[in-house]
């Protein structure tokens, strides 16, 4: 491999990484060489996410809301690893109660739950940004990746608190790309990637009936898509070790659509 894409040797802590998509891209980096700290929600978590990423990860049981908890574990590991290369924010979801379907209206949304899915989106990024990055300023170089969304591109049906809070993880991103290569030097970046439509637990039901076949849903995605599927967890992969290598060197402030060309497509 090119020597610019490559993450040997680099630390890379990565949030939600018992997840789909936080699943994958930790073993994809611990595949390519990095020393993976994977952030979990949930104590049980740790030992599998662990085993997974193999010894030379380390694996904490951290709420990405708490700030305190998450300074204490970027001190821990940037004192364990001698450094932090990368922090990808990937820690996320929807709430079902902050989702509008077609038979309900906005003002059937329940409020907590809206607050829920802004805090778990967009403040689950800026809180662990805040902690890790302290460490990429010391160090006069790191790189921030989070993830945005399609939602943040159009306003998608449903998914009102969920596209909320992802528009502005992606303004979030741009804003510190600024902030941080014009106070703190140009080896420090961040970026975003925007997933497009990918089949996983929570969107299964909207997209897949219950005989496998596609939904109403389902079919009005894949006629905006040029490439006509859904995408593959792992087509992700790419994307995230380009942005977070040296080959995107002078990459700063991008959120980079992963989509199947759907965001570029009108659909006429």
């Amino acid at each position: 491999m090119n020597e610019l894409f490559s993450l040997k040797g680099k630390v890379a802590v990565i949030t939600g990484a018992a997840g789909v998509l936080g699943g994958s891209l930790a073993r994809h980096f611990a595949s390519q060489g990095a020393v993976v700290a994977g952030l979990v929600h949930r104590p049980e978590q740790v030992l599998p996410v662990h085993e997974e990423l193999g010894p030379e990860s380390v694996v904490y049981a951290c709420d990405v809301l708490d700030l305190a908890e998450l300074g204490r574990i970027a001190a821990e590991v940037a004192s364990r690893m001698g450094k932090i290369d990368i922090l990808i924010n990937v820690a996320g979801g929807n709430v079902p109660g902050a989702t509008v379907m077609p038979d309900a209206h906005f003002y059937d949304m329940n409020p907590e739950d809206w607050q829920k899915v802004v805090d778990l989106n967009l403040n689950g990024t800026v809180y662990p940004t805040i902690a890790f990055s302290r460490i990429f300023a010391r160090q006069g170089s790191g790189c921030v990746l989070n993830i945005s969304s399609m939602a943040a591109y159009d306003a998608l049906s449903r998914v009102a608190g969920y596209g909320a809070a992802k528009s502005g993880v992606s303004n979030f991103t741009k804003w510190l790309a600024a902030e941080m290569a014009m106070k703190y030097g140009d080896k420090i970046r961040v970026n975003a990637l925007a997933p497009g439509f990918f089949i996983g637990k929570q969107n299964r039901s909207a997209l897949l009936n219950p005989d496998g076949s596609y939904t109403e849903r389902s079919l009005k995605v894949l006629a905006k898509t040029p490439m006509g599927r859904f995408g593959y967890i792992d087509e992700l992969n790419g994307a995230a070790q380009f942005l977070c290598s040296d080959a995107a060197a002078f990459v700063t402030g991008v959120v980079l659509p992963v989509d199947g060309g759907f965001s570029s497509f009108s659909g006429v």
